[in-house]
C-alpha cells in the first residue's frame, strides 16, 4: 500500500470506484481496539493511566517503569534536603487535591508518598510493570505499530512487545550524568551523584566537596553543612539564589513552615476553601511570566529585589557577592530557590572555591592553581542529560533515528510529537512551558490532547498520525524569534539551552503556561499527516447510525443546552 495525499491508498489516483467500495456495518463512533504503552510511572504515567481508564474504551494500556516503585524523579532523588521549590498545594493533580500536606514546601519523601497513595487509591498499579525498562523501539509502517524491546531489571530477561501508540512519560531530568573532569573515577572515597544518592554513607565529621550550585546543590549544602567537619563547595558560574516560589504565602523570608492540624482539618471539612487557597497561589505563579520578558518593569524589579536579598543573606561578604550575583537576567537560568544556602556559605566550616578543577586524584581534587584539596567524599550535583532523546535507540519512519535527528537541535511539534515518528507522543518535550510554575497542570493538559487524538484514531480508521515537518519548522521559526525578547536569551549557561551560553533555547515554550494551555485547546489537525486502515477516509461513517443513538441513550440532547457548541479560539 502506498501513501498518497496523506492517506494510505492502493490506487494510483487515490480513489476507489463506488462499485468497489463497501460500507462498514457498524455505527459511526465505534472504537477499534488500541494498545497503548506508556514509558514511566512518574506524574505523567500516573495521570495517563488514570485518564485512559476514565475516558477510553476497548484499549489495553501498559506502563513500563524502570524503578522499583512509582514516583519518577521523586523516587530517584533522595539526597539530604531534597524538596520541591513549589508549594505542595500546587504540585499535585487537580483531580486529587491533598489538604494534608505536612509542609508548605513538600519534601521528596512527602511527594513520593502522595504519588504512591494516588496509584494505590485508584488501583493504577494493575497497569504498571515495575523494574521494566524499554531498551529499543522501531516503527513498523506496514502494521502501523511500534515494536518494542523491554528488559526486566529483576531477571535480566529481554522480551518483545508492541503497541499502536507509544507515549514517553520518562521526564526531562531523569538521565543524570557525571561531570566531564579528568580522573573523576580515580577518587578513592565515596563518589556520589545527587540523583543516585548513597544512603549508607555517613557524612558526619567528614571533609566533603560539593560540585554544582543548581537546584540540587543549593539544597544539599545547607542540609549537610552543620554535620560535616569541612565543606568545600565549587561555584563555577554565578546564579540567582531566591526564596521558594510563591514566597508571599510562605514563612518569614520565604521560609518553609508546617501546616497546623487545625488548618488541615478546616481544608478537609471544607474542600472548596482548600481549592480557593490552591488557586490563589497558582494565580501568583502564573503571573510570574511577566518577569521573563527581559525589558519589562517586572524583570527590573526582580533583579533589584534578588540582588538586595542575596547581599543581605551573604552578610556583606564582598568576595561571595562578586562571585555569586549574576549579570544576566533573572530567569536566564531557572531561579534557584535555596533557603539557607547563602547563609551556609558564610559559615566557618565552609570554603567556596571558584578556581577551575584541573583533575581528580585518589586523595581529592587538584585545582588549576596546583592546590590539592584532600577530601573524604565528593558529591556531584551536576545535573542531567537534557538532549530530550530517549535513553534507548528509537527508529521511526524510513529508518530515521530520533537521536540522530535531534543531534544538533531537538525540534518538536508543540513539545508533544516529532517529525518521522508516527503514533508517538511525549510529555515535557522540547519547548514545553516549564519556565514558571508546576509541571503537573502541563502534564494534565498534554494528557487531554493525547487522549482526544487517540480516540480519533480509534473511531476514524486512522492508522498513523505524524506532525508535518513544515508545521514543526514554522513553530520553531516563531519560537526562535520570540525568544530574543526573553530573559532566557541573555548571557548565561543553562539547561534551557542544553548547557550552552548562546542558545538555541530548546527547553521552553514561547509564552506563558496559560498561552500553552490556550494553544492546545484548539487541536490543529491540519498540521498532521495521516495514513488510514482503509482506502476511503470516510469509511468510518459506517452504516448510517451513530453510537450516540444506542439503546437507552438520550437522542434529544441538543434540547438541553441550545447554546452549547460555540467555540473560542
Amino acid at each position: 500500500m502506498g501513501v498518497q495525499n496523506g492517506y494510505t491508498n492502493g490506487h494510483s489516483n487515490g480513489v476507489k470506484s463506488s462499485s468497489e467500495y463497501t460500507v462498514t456495518e457498524a455505527p459511526m463512533g465505534t472504537r477499534r481496539h488500541l494498545r497503548i504503552v506508556t514509558i514511566g510511572a512518574g506524574a505523567s504515567g500516573l495521570n495517563m493511566a488514570r485518564h485512559v481508564e476514565l475516558h477510553m474504551d476497548n484499549i489495553e494500556h501498559i506502563v513500563y517503569e524502570k524503578n522499583r516503585d512509582v514516583g519518577g524523579t521523586w523516587f530517584e532523588n533522595r539526597y539530604p534536603g531534597c524538596a520541591c521549590d513549589l508549594p505542595g498545594s500546587n504540585y499535585q493533580f487537580t483531580w486529587e487535591p491533598n489538604p494534608d500536606w505536612p509542609h508548605f514546601y513538600s519534601s521528596a519523601p512527602e511527594i513520593l508518598q502522595y504519588f504512591k497513595d494516588v496509584a494505590q487509591k485508584y488501583e493504577l498499579y494493575k497497569y504498571i510493570k515495575l523494574s521494566h525498562i524499554v531498551v529499543g523501539a522501531q516503527w513498523d509502517e506496514d502494521h502501523g505499530i511500534w515494536n518494542l524491546q523491554v528488559k526486566s531489571l529483576e531477571t535480566g530477561e529481554t522480551f518483545d512487545d508492541w503497541c499502536h501508540m507509544l507515549i514517553n512519560g520518562s521526564g526531562i531530568l531523569n538521565n543524570w550524568r557525571w561531570p566531564d573532569i579528568p580522573g573523576l573515577h580515580s577518587f578513592k572515597g565515596p563518589l556520589m551523584h545527587s540523583a543516585a544518592w548513597k544512603d549508607e554513607y555517613d557524612l558526619k565529621g567528614k571533609t566533603v566537596a560539593v560540585l554544582g550550585c543548581g537546584s540540587s546543590g543549593v539544597q544539599i549544602v545547607p542540609n549537610i553543612q552543620p554535620d560535616v567537619k569541612h565543606l568545600i563547595t565549587f561555584i563555577r558560574t554565578p546564579t540567582w539564589i531566591t526564596a521558594g516560589f510563591a514566597q508571599s504565602h510562605a514563612g518569614p523570608g520565604g521560609s518553609n513552615f508546617k501546616f497546623s492540624e487545625d488548618q488541615k482539618r478546616v481544608w478537609r471539612e471544607d474542600p472548596q476553601s482548600y481549592i480557593a487557597y490552591c488557586k490563589e497561589i497558582e494565580s501568583e505563579l502564573n503571573r510570574r511570566f511577566k518577569i521573563i520578558l527581559k525589558d519589562s518593569p517586572e524583570q527590573a524589579e526582580a533583579v533589584l529585589f534578588s540582588t538586595n536579598e542575596m547581599k543581605t543573606k551573604l552578610g556583606g561578604h564582598e568576595q561571595l557577592i562578586k562571585n555569586l550575583i549574576p549579570e544576566f537576567a533573572v530567569g536566564c537560568r531557572r531561579p534557584t530557590p535555596g533557603n539557607g544556602y547563602l547563609e551556609a556559605l558564610t559559615k566557618d566550616n565552609v570554603r567556596v572555591v571558584t578556581d577551575n578543577i584541573k583533575q581528580i586524584v585518589p586523595e581529592g581534587i587538584e585545582l588549576s592553581t596546583g592546590e590539592l584539596l584532600k577530601i573524604d567524599a565528593f558529591i556531584c550535583a551536576t545535573g542531567f542529560d537534557i538532549s530530550f532523546s530517549p535513553r534507548f535507540p528509537m527508529t521511526g519512519r524510513n529508518g530515521v533515528s530520533l537521536a540522530e535527528q535531534w543531534k544538533e537541535k531537538p525540534e518538536a511539534y508543540l513539545s508533544l510529537a516529532a517529525a518521522n515518528f508516527p503514533n508517538y507522543f511525549m510529555f515535557l518535550g522540547p519547548n514545553a512551558p516549564i519556565g514558571h510554575g508546576s509541571v503537573i497542570p502541563i502534564i494534565e493538559h498534554a494528557t487531554k490532547y493525547m487522549i482526544n487524538f487517540m480516540k480519533r484514531l480509534q473511531t476514524q480508521s486512522i492508522k498513523s498520525i505524524t506532525p508535518l515537518p513544515r508545521a514543526i519548522s514554522d513553530f520553531n521559526a516563531h519560537t526562535t524569534t520570540f525568544m530574543s525578547r526573553t530573559a532566557w536569551s541573555t548571557n548565561c549557561r543553562s539547561w534551557f539551552k542544553n548547557g550552552k551560553i548562546d542558545g538555541p533555547i530548546v527547553a521552553l515554550h514561547p509564552g506563558s503556561r496559560i498561552h500553552w494551555f490556550h494553544m492546545l485547546r484548539d487541536v490543529r489537525y491540519e498540521d498532521w499527516e495521516y495514513t488510514y486502515w482503509t482506502d476511503n477516509r470516510f469509511q468510518y461513517l459506517g452504516n448510517g447510525f451513530s453510537t450516540w443513538e444506542g439503546e437507552g441513550m438520550d437522542t434529544t440532547f441538543y434540547f438541553d443546552q441550545p447554546e452549547e457548541g460555540y467555540l473560542d479560539y
